[in-house]
């Protein structure tokens, strides 16, 4: 996928979580030219928000390469896309992977995170991978505008389900294990319309560095990828129908990626024989933006 002018039609949607099925064009999850190799073959990997979008590409590409692959989703807004992805996933699993899983919950609190990861281990009996992803955001015109709830929401959400997964996953991670937490460009550039989702992104940055000190004596890795602008049910669920429309025109490449062009980051960071000597590091597939921090 080379860099040139790309444009979307213009599209919105009114709430949130984004549903991809109802974007044009769908995001792509796949490509023909991604040859995998076995690279997690035996892994246990549980995704969150994993039903569309980069969460969506990821479970993909982690079938592919032979994990057994369970995701979350948020009941009553994600059912056809979590249907889609659990199918996407049956498809694309190996023979010696089990089925995949898909669990609704609302990741904002700890008790619920603590279900997920039971069902899991109780599915699976342990986590190999854990891949923290599920987010929300909001356009806002000044900081007046974020209350409290809002606030909450967002924070909830983005940074204290990446707090809740990994400490009731940890239980269940032994040596060799890889934490994989979704921040995003904004988290270093800023971003004046997204300010409580940015804020949220450069904690998960602080958040990397400081668990992956933790947690190396134990053998396990925790890095982090920070997307650019990707073509997600996020965008149009977050933006009005003209910003859409332009999404990615102001990257170097001048248009927005694709999940498929994220996810090979996270196959990289949760493969032993490729990142084994990497922690506390953050992958930048983000259309040609430097960053430095």
């Amino acid at each position: 996928m080379a860099s040139g002018e790309q444009k979307f039609p213009p599209q919105q949607q009114q709430t949130q979580p984004g549903k991809e099925h109802a974007m044009t064009p769908v995001p792509q999850f796949t490509s023909p030219d991604y040859k995998p190799s076995n690279k997690l073959q035996g892994k246990i990997a549980l995704v969150t928000g994993g039903d569309s979008g980069i969460g969506r590409a990821v479970c993909n590409l982690f079938a592919l390469e032979g994990a057994t692959v369970a995701f979350t989703y948020v009941k009553g807004h994600e059912d056809k896309d979590a249907r889609d992805t659990l199918e996407m996933i049956k498809r694309a699993k190996t023979s010696d992977a089990k089925d995949p899983m898909a669990i609704p919950s609302d990741l904002g609190y700890d008790e619920n995170c603590k279900r997920v990861v039971d069902e899991v281990v109780s599915a699976y009996g342990r986590i190999d991978i854990l891949v923290n992803n599920a987010a929300e955001q909001y356009e806002c015109g000044t900081v007046e505008d974020i209350d409290e709830p809002r606030l909450e929401r967002v924070f909830r959400t983005n940074i204290f389900s990446y707090f809740f997964m990994a400490r009731h996953a940890l239980k269940h991670m032994k040596e060799g294990s890889s934490i994989i937490n979704t921040t995003s460009v904004n988290a270093y550039k800023g971003h004046a319309k997204l300010l409580d989702y940015t804020s949220t992104k450069g904690a998960i940055v602080a958040y990397t560095r400081g668990l992956a000190l933790q947690l190396v004596s134990k053998g396990i890795r925790v890095n982090g990828v920070a997307p650019g602008p990707i073509w997600t049910p996020l965008i149009p669920a977050s933006f009005k129908e003209e910003e859409t429309a332009q999404f990615g025109a102001q990257v170097p490449m001048k248009r927005a990626g694709q999940p498929i062009e994220v996810a090979p980051s996270y196959v990289f960071l949760a493969s032993n024989q490729c990142s084994s000597y990497i922690t506390g590091q953050v992958l930048h597939p983000n259309g040609g933006t430097v960053v430095n921090g």
